[in-house]
């Protein structure tokens, strides 16, 4: 059995949260881990459907003859909108639950799938990607849900395993493009959408919430609006803007970037592209376990002061020699790192009835982070033939993020426990 205790935490003038619970509470080991496996499954289902159009990319824009900013227009709407998604399902997940929000959004992912195959003109396309947005959106779900199931102490890991679904991005780019080959395209949207009714179906038969968790009582809204005035919510934002940003955009874009900029063919350029995800999945869990070893605030500003050399590197190289591949890899494995560090100190310091909603704007930012890129690049290469000015600018970000929290992060009354 795992027993989680509360320690009473008094909100400061800064209003600090702690996301330990004020009673003893009793969960089954059994159920936690079943918990997370099938949250972390449904968020790798949700995160396919999200990218499903990111590696047949430049495919589409040959057969529909898309300018480059078209392109990245179509790559980045599903980002935008499960941003904002993200928003709205973090409330309704304080409310509701994550059993039910899981088996929600999965049905309501799988419409958009299934559309798919009667989209044969850009602006279906374009309406279509749209509602692809709502899987992006199922991230926020499972932080609140896994939260209640874990004490404290082991949230830094555990959410960093539950953030592994984030490879479903990586599956999306291994797959889609072998599987639309093999079968036709149609019939892989088919067998997606089939995958998120299935994962629907099991919340809605096996899913469990924590046994202490309880809606959140008041309106949706309120909870929004204390969420919005906490000095943590911003902080963190500011964070995932870039560190989640950079990982969306290089996600959604980075099979046309390599196809264009060093020539690769379009299952290489996906595949390399997958590579990069899935590191980056791997490397959550790595930067939750060390925020539990050594401190989340260390892990960040580490990884921000090795993202500004290593964008800077990899927007000068015009060839993809070996050690390019190796500065793309490491960028890939630190951007995670901080991601799950992000989410460690949510975990650890987001009062549980607001924690949805903390959740969801910080995910917001995240996603507009990663809105902003695929336009940036598509316009930047469309004017000046090279991507370079895009992964300059990234180095900016950090840069400038990195500056913040190194003041922000010094207030001991409210990141002392991480």
């Amino acid at each position: 059995m795992v027993v989680t205790e509360k320690i009473p935490c008094s909100l400061t003038g800064k209003q600090q949260y702690s996301g330990m619970p004020k009673q003893k509470k009793v969960t089954s080991v059994k159920g936690a881990y079943f918990a997370l496996g099938i949250a972390t499954l449904a968020l790798i289902i949700n995160f396919w459907a999200w990218s499903l159009l990111s590696p047949l990319g430049a495919k589409l824009a040959s057969e529909l003859t898309l300018t480059p900013v078209m392109l990245s227009l179509l790559l980045a709407v599903p980002v935008i909108v499960g941003s904002l998604g993200r928003v709205v399902f973090g409330m309704l997940t304080d409310k509701f639950g994550g059993r039910k929000m899981f088996a929600v959004i999965s049905l309501l992912t799988a419409i958009p799938v299934f559309a798919l195959t009667f989209a044969g003109d850009y602006r279906q396309f374009i309406i279509t990607a749209i509602f692809l947005g709502f899987g992006g959106a199922a991230f926020v779900i499972g932080i609140p849900f896994i939260s209640a199931w874990f004490p404290p102490e082991r949230r830094g890991l555990v959410l960093g395993i539950y953030s592994m679904g984030n490879a479903g991005t990586a599956l999306s780019g291994f797959a889609t493009p072998r599987l639309a080959e093999t079968f036709g395209r149609d019939t892989t949207f088919i067998i997606v959408a089939g995958l998120l009714v299935v994962i629907a179906l099991v919340f809605v038969f096996w899913g469990k919430n924590a046994p202490g968790w309880k809606p959140a009582k008041g309106s949706s809204i309120s909870r929004l609006i204390t969420a919005s005035r906490l000095r943590l919510t911003w902080d963190l934002s500011s964070v995932y803007a870039v560190t989640f940003g950079a990982f969306v955009a290089f996600g959604v874009y980075l099979p046309v970037l390599l196809k264009v900029s060093y020539g690769l063919s379009l299952t290489d350029a996906a595949a390399r592209a997958a590579g990069f995800v899935l590191l980056a999945t791997i490397a959550r869990p790595v930067g939750g376990w060390l925020s539990d070893k050594v401190g989340a605030k260390r892990v960040v500003q580490t990884a921000l002061c090795i993202i500004i050399p290593l964008a800077m590197f990899v927007a000068f190289q015009p060839t993809l020699e070996p050690q390019t591949t190796v500065a793309y890899l490491s960028l890939a494995f630190v951007l995670g790192c901080a991601n799950g560090a992000v989410f460690a100190m949510v975990g650890k310091l987001a009062k549980p009835e607001v924690m949805g909603s903390v959740t969801g704007l910080v995910g917001a930012a995240g996603g507009f982070g990663g809105f902003l890129p695929p336009l940036l690049l598509g316009f930047t290469y469309q004017r000046m033939h090279s991507y370079s000015l895009a992964l300059v600018l990234l180095a900016v970000a950090a840069f400038v993020a990195l500056i913040y929290i190194h003041r922000r992060f010094k207030d001991k009354s409210l990141y002392a426990m991480v």
